[in-house]
């Protein structure tokens, strides 16, 4: 079934490609939005999508227990994220994505749309951190277990004032920063490729995204941890009602996805740290995806296709 979900976000990727630079996130969102909607509307499954992009008032956009698929085979939970990097993507910037996560039928943590905070690590490092201690303390062990001096070891942070304070901890450290603007899916997939020289992602972003990447980090045996950081009573009210009476509490891996049985796809709308960008030869679309999926062991591949 991989494949199909691939198809899903090379076509979303290829549509929403089509608003970069124009500085019209909307426009680029229901263009991958209609486009993931279209294909996963032909994969043979009973989907139901767990992250989407608000209720069922707010359609076009996929909403938050809409059904997909042709209504025969598997149940299957589904998050979806049809441009993760609006902004980015309209302002013609790197990292910009199309992605899906899906997994066996009820095994998807339903988050609601808020913030989250995250820590998230690769193979090596799973089970060496904690989101209770201090960052002191997560980056020494995250250093023993990769056999890096702490100087060596990398953190991505999202650039916002929010996260000052986390950045001067990391810092302390002797470890190094590396800022990002947007898009803290791909940070936290890079912790689990040696590719990428990141060894940590840390600090505040949405929940949405984080069950994204914790289904990625699930196929790759890496590590993710997080907490929802309800900021108002309407949003604790809102927890409540999707089955988290008690927001406050650390999340782990197993919390956020039950299932081995699942995968995770991403296909590039601009370039970035991942992925390459759609790019147009002749006439033709040229995609770069991202396959994570789990099964009995974890397994990824990127693959490149022309359309």
């Amino acid at each position: 079934m991989y494949m199909d979900f691939l198809a899903v976000t090379q076509q979303a990727a290829i549509a929403a490609s089509l608003w970069i630079g124009k500085g019209r996130k909307q426009e680029a969102d229901e263009a991958g939005t209609a486009a993931m909607r279209e294909n996963m509307n032909r994969i043979g499954m009973r989907g139901r999508i767990v992250i989407g992009e608000g209720e069922m008032d707010e359609a076009p956009m996929l909403y938050i227990g809409e059904q997909l698929g042709t209504g025969q085979g598997p149940e299957v939970d589904i998050a979806v994220d049809p441009v993760e990097g609006t902004s980015l993507m309209a302002k013609g910037q790197d990292n910009a994505i199309a992605a899906i996560a899906a997994s066996s039928g009820g095994s998807l943590l339903h988050a609601p749309d808020m913030y989250m905070k995250k820590l998230a690590v690769g193979p090596q490092a799973a089970g060496r951190v904690h989101l209770d201690w201090p960052m002191s303390e997560n980056v020494l062990s995250v250093a023993d277990a990769l056999g890096k001096k702490v100087s060596e070891v990398t953190v991505m942070i999202q650039d916002r004032p929010r996260h000052e304070r986390l950045i001067r901890e990391v810092l302390d450290t002797g470890a190094r920063v590396r800022l990002f603007s947007d898009g803290d899916v791909t940070g936290a997939i890079a912790t689990a490729l040696e590719e990428c020289s990141v060894d940590m992602l840390a600090g505040t972003g949405g929940a949405p995204e984080g069950v994204l990447a914790a289904a990625a980090l699930r196929c790759l045996g890496g590590d993710f941890q997080a907490q929802l950081l309800p900021q108002h009573e309407g949003e604790v009210e809102r927890c409540i009602q999707m089955g988290l009476p008690k927001p406050g509490t650390i999340l782990t891996l197993d919390d956020m996805v039950r299932s081995d049985d699942c995968l995770f796809v991403a296909t590039g709308i601009t370039d970035g740290m991942l992925l390459q960008g759609v790019r147009r030869r002749n006439g033709a679309a040229l995609t770069h995806s991202f396959i994570a999926y789990r099964g009995s062991h974890a397994r990824y591949q990127f693959i490149e296709s022309y359309h």
